[in-house]
């Protein structure tokens, strides 16, 4: 399955609550598995990120797959 690109693509995707494989840092690390706690957003700068139950702040959607 593709990750959206943009927020709202994620967001027509999967509702807040959606079950997801995060990683906050290095995808090499072993992914958290937790839930979307937010509508996914856009950054200033153009990041398209989301808030996941057990993390504060957003993580890139490059880093966020539906679990």
């Amino acid at each position: 399955m593709t990750t959206p690109t943009t927020a709202g693509q994620w967001n027509a995707l999967h509702p807040v609550g959606t079950p997801v494989h995060a990683w906050p840092g290095c995808r090499d690390a072993e992914p958290m598995t937790t839930r979307t706690r937010t509508p996914a957003w856009t950054l200033g700068h153009g990041a398209p990120v989301v808030s996941v139950e057990g993390y504060p702040g957003g993580i890139s959607l490059t880093h966020i797959e539906p679990a």
